[in-house]
């Protein structure tokens, strides 16, 4: 009995400290191609508690033409983990760029690169 105590407890702990705040909902995508998803789209919930806890993230994916010098879209991968945005060389031929968004429920839809033949200076990109 004294477990059952504790966990309604705990509950209640729970639902007073996060009872006034809101639930953000995102979606997850290992492969989205600009247009779909490829595999499943899932969602996901986290509380918008905590400052660098509340986005939900657009990590763009290009990579290195050698015979044009550009980097060209190839992929979008969508996630609830938590955002720092920017330009990341993740690989010699491949750049990763980080949207946050925190605007509304389900904003990171994938979307928001409409441009997918972009030219990214390779100067500006940190490695």
């Amino acid at each position: 009995m004294g477990s059952r105590m504790y966990q309604l407890l705990l509950l209640g702990i729970f639902i007073v400290l996060f009872m006034d705040e809101d639930i953000r909902n995102c979606y997850v995508c290992d492969y989205f191609d600009g247009y779909q998803c490829r595999g499943t789209m899932k969602a996901c919930w986290k509380f918008n508690v905590l400052i660098q806890n509340r986005t939900c993230t657009t990590d763009h994916y290009y990579f290195s033409d050698r015979n044009t010098g550009r980097y060209l879209y190839r992929y979008t991968k969508l996630s609830c983990r938590s955002c720092e945005a920017g330009m990341f060389q993740a690989f010699h031929d491949l750049l990763r760029e980080t949207f946050c968004c925190t605007n509304d429920d389900m904003c990171n839809d994938g979307r928001q690169n409409e441009d997918f033949g972009v030219f990214i200076d390779p100067d500006d990109a940190e490695v």
